[in-house]
């Protein structure tokens, strides 16, 4: 069967391979295609594309946003998206400004602390990345400050912590509008990570397809059997078509592998043919 990962993060975002890493991975893991979906930047793909060609590797642009819907954070993979619209880099532009806001205002927290951080180091460290929560934790464990990464968010950035700063983010009807303007195919990601009951994902997956949805996660690294049948059957029953990837990070989540998840996601490549009708392709 010919397999595919349609949810991968590289350094650009918060993960640790550079993109043609991902694509050597891939090629090794003997997959057919990958999807690059890093948060709020699209840095990584000319990469990535051109690694592809490299290595006979199908690449799939695509991104990664975060949108608010009540109190909760929900994420929208783009894939299929036109990586060099003007329009869509202005507004990630606007969306890395904010990041960088929010960012600015953590390294405040850390200093009432007692914790120096120097952005521009940051920025050097990690060059053209977005910088986010997962950038912090590993500079804080390079620094001495913490043991593990895990620790940062536990002690100092998880929700609850001293140093967590919320940031803007859009609406999910902005979202999925800014990846349907760029001629991308719009897709709930990781939906069980909500953790909703079958009332509330179906009334999120209602209010989603208005805006304009196209497709949802049904298969993901953590997802169980029944899980999956549970979310294809949603998908069925709002025509929705069906997405799945790893979420790979590298060794920010060193238990996940780049196309089998836990060691037992598989996304068959029809999963990308229905994509493809889609967007047109």
């Amino acid at each position: 069967m010919k397999t595919i990962d349609l949810h991968v993060h590289s350094n650009y975002s918060d993960g640790t391979l550079t993109p043609e890493e991902l694509v050597i991975l891939a090629k090794k893991q003997g997959l057919f295609a990958m999807a690059l979906t890093d948060h709020d930047t699209i840095v990584g793909i000319e990469e990535a594309v051109e690694a592809g060609k490299k290595y006979d590797i199908e690449i799939v642009p695509g991104i990664e946003l975060s949108a608010a819907y009540g109190s909760k954070e929900i994420h929208i993979v783009g894939l299929y998206i036109d990586y060099k619209d003007k329009a869509f880099n202005d507004e990630l532009g606007h969306l890395r400004d904010i990041r960088n806001d929010r960012n600015l205002k953590i390294i405040e927290k850390f200093k009432e602390i007692g914790i120096k951080i120097s952005f521009d180091e940051m920025k050097q460290l990690y060059g053209n990345a977005v910088i986010t929560r997962a950038h912090f934790a590993d500079y804080l464990l390079a620094k001495g400050y913490i043991k593990s990464r895990s620790e940062a968010f536990d002690r100092y950035i998880g929700e609850n912590g001293p140093c967590f700063m919320a940031r803007e983010k859009l609406t999910p009807e902005e979202t999925i509008q800014l990846i349907l303007a760029a001629h991308g195919v719009p897709i709930l990601a990781h939906p069980t990570l909500y953790h909703l009951g079958n009332f509330e994902m179906n009334k999120l997956l209602k209010y989603l397809c208005k805006a304009g949805l196209k497709g949802i996660e049904a298969i993901y690294s953590t997802h169980s059997i029944g899980e999956e049948i549970q979310i294809k059957k949603l998908a069925k029953e709002n025509h929705l078509i069906i997405s799945g990837g790893s979420d790979f990070h590298g060794t920010n989540k060193p238990y996940l592998n780049l196309g089998t998840g836990r060691g037992h996601l598989c996304v068959p490549y029809e999963v990308l043919d229905n994509i493809k009708k889609a967007a047109n392709l």
